[in-house]
């Protein structure tokens, strides 16, 4: 049996930890890589046309299975392409390995062609960032990056060296079991005894819920059910708490609807349970908090907190819920759902008036039909902007279905490249991607892609030929709108130039057919669907200090859109409101 080199013991490392494909872009330094793995038959490669398609991809993957994925760029420009999906990745807490490939070893420092510095470059999207500067220090080196994207929960970013990829591996290297899972984390008896207390002491008690509550929705909601508490959430809750939950009394924050900005606000115990919800304008500064939180680091970062709790949101109902006392007295509660079905009433109207016969299209429209026309356990990518609200307000979370975004770092041209790494998990699950004009043609490239390794990834663009979230922010600050117009190509067109299905639809009556004709469509298809640029949005409580670096108006322009099934959710939690 031959030899192997660093870059097949490497690669076999990866596929030892779970690790299924490789996103990236070939090229000099990172051939040898790629060379192992044309040979490798358990790690494919996925051939993207841009270096940060390749990172958003791999993150959405890890979002999606919960295991490690991986990228790769070549040396200097190529791996520094990863840098923007990596951060994404990262505060996104999905576990990504980065091989930024190097430079020969023996011209490091001595300014090379392309030379870069990775290891300081990652330093701040990553968990672990070092350099396999010789043979010796694989595989001990690549295992315990590994142990600190999965333990952690994020980016672990490993530089190599095409020269030093090349050689030998060492005979007698060490090779020990993989970390593949995380652990749960339980708090300690003196915080659960703290927060019993706490809870049994108040009598109005709010539940607001993030990310973190993924796989405790059991827990909350038999939790709130004892405590008689409103569930509110943020965006990354949202897919994870709002569906079967009669406590549900909407999203509060920049995006929000629905009557959580009041449930927060006007409790006595507000407990945060798996949010880093970053905007602490909505947040009160007058009632007590409790924060539960597996990274200890987030805990107290965002408002003072009355009690800090680490631990996984599930394993601490788990002990909380026994200990607390029952309690009987609904009325708190019933009056925060009879204000979220009644803000959802509001709303709803400016939606409604006349909406299939509007043109431009109301993107609130497509995003409706688009909520009612896609599978139960669908995929949606959505891109940063406009597209954020009419996720949040229209798609409706069921437990089967994903919602992934760059909602935490925020970037631009997020859907598209990460609806390649959800497909990718499974051929056969529908993935559709919410894309803006403007974050579609930033990466457009990767359009391509999907037509060379024919996946069936359905692109509903957003087109309204604008920037329409930085327009807002313009308004915002009295400020005319100025460089956000773009002049948009017929993007059907260049679907169907690219071999993909296309369709343009510029009135609602041909919207639902569109939509029908791409999902049937065994291949890669774009719904170019042309919106009204005046379709704004804004939330429900607005104060000086939340317009700061977000997009909020009270221009007459502005619409409060509508909340598409959300209302028939809120109507139906009313039944459970007690009569007089």
């Amino acid at each position: 049996m031959a030899k192997q080199n660093v870059a097949e013991q490497f690669v076999d490392i990866l596929a030892r930890a779970g690790v299924k494909r490789l996103y990236g872009v070939v090229g000099d330094s990172l051939n040898p890589v790629v060379d192992a793995i044309r040979r490798n038959p358990a790690v494919d490669w996925i051939h993207v046309r841009h270096e940060e398609t390749a990172a958003f991809a791999a993150g959405a993957e890890a979002q999606i299975t919960g295991s490690l994925a991986a990228c790769a760029g070549s040396c200097g420009p190529g791996n520094l392409h990863l840098i923007n999906g990596l951060y994404d990745a990262h505060r996104s807490m999905a576990p990504v390995l980065a091989l930024a490939s190097h430079i020969p070893s023996s011209e490091i420092g001595l300014g090379y062609f392309q030379e870069t510095h990775p290891e300081l470059l990652f330093q701040e999207c990553s968990h672990y960032n070092e350099m396999i500067s010789n043979p010796e220090q694989m595989p001990r080196l690549l295992q315990t990056a590994i142990q600190h994207a999965i333990g952690r929960g994020g980016v672990s970013v490993v530089s190599m060296p095409g020269d030093v990829a090349s050689k030998p591996a060492p005979e007698k290297s060490i090779e020990h079991a993989l970390v593949t899972a995380r652990p749960t984390v339980r708090p300690g008896d003196d915080e659960i005894d703290k927060l019993c207390r706490m809870v049994d002491e108040a009598k109005r008690v709010t539940l607001f819920c993030g990310s973190g509550t993924a796989g405790a929705h059991a827990e909350v909601m038999e939790f709130a059910e004892k405590i008689k508490s409103p569930v509110g959430h943020a965006l990354r809750g949202k897919e994870w708490i709002q569906y079967d939950n009669p406590y549900d009394v909407g999203m509060s924050g920049l995006l929000g609807y629905g009557a959580a900005y009041e449930a927060t606000n006007e409790c006595d115990l507000l407990v945060l349970l798996g949010t880093d919800f970053p905007y602490n304008a909505f947040l009160p500064d007058d009632v007590k908090i409790v924060q539960v939180d597996v990274r200890p680091e987030h805990l107290g970062r965002r408002s003072k907190l009355d009690l800090a709790v680490w631990g996984d949101v599930r394993e601490t109902l788990r002990c909380l819920t026994p200990r607390v006392k029952p309690k009987s007295d609904r009325k708190f509660l019933d009056r925060m759902l009879k204000k979220h079905a009644n803000a959802l009433e509001g709303v709803v109207k400016a939606y409604t008036r006349k909406v299939e016969k509007h043109v431009p299209i109301h993107p609130e429209y497509v995003a409706s039909v688009l909520d009612e026309m896609a599978d139960d356990d669908a995929v949606f990518t959505v891109d940063t902007g406009m597209n954020n609200v009419w996720a949040a307000r229209y798609l409706t979370p069921n437990g089967k279905r994903r919602v992934i975004g760059s909602f935490s770092h925020g970037s631009m041209a997020n859907a598209l490249p990460q609806a390649i790494g959800a497909q990718f998990t499974d051929l056969n699950r529908q993935v559709v991607a919410m894309s803006g004009d403007g974050g579609f043609s930033m990466l457009m490239g990767d359009f391509l892609t999907l037509v060379q390794y024919d996946l069936p990834v359905k692109v509903v663009l957003f087109n309204n030929s604008s920037l329409g979230m930085v327009e807002l922010e313009m308004l915002v600050a009295g400020l005319p709108s100025y460089g956000t117009t773009n002049k948009n190509p017929d993007f059907a067109a260049i679907a169907r130039a690219a071999g993909a299905y296309g369709v343009r639809v510029e009135k609602p009556k041909q919207l639902q057919s569109a939509l029908k004709d791409a999902f049937k469509h065994k291949g890669p298809a774009l719904v170019d669907v042309v919106t009204d640029p005046n379709a704004l949005s804004i939330p429900p409580k607005i104060s000086a200090d939340m317009v700061t670096g977000f997009a909020l108006s009270a221009s007459k322009i502005v619409l409060d859109g509508g909340v598409g099934r959300m209302l028939q959710m809120a109507r139906s939690n009313l039944r459970n409101v007690p009569r007089p």
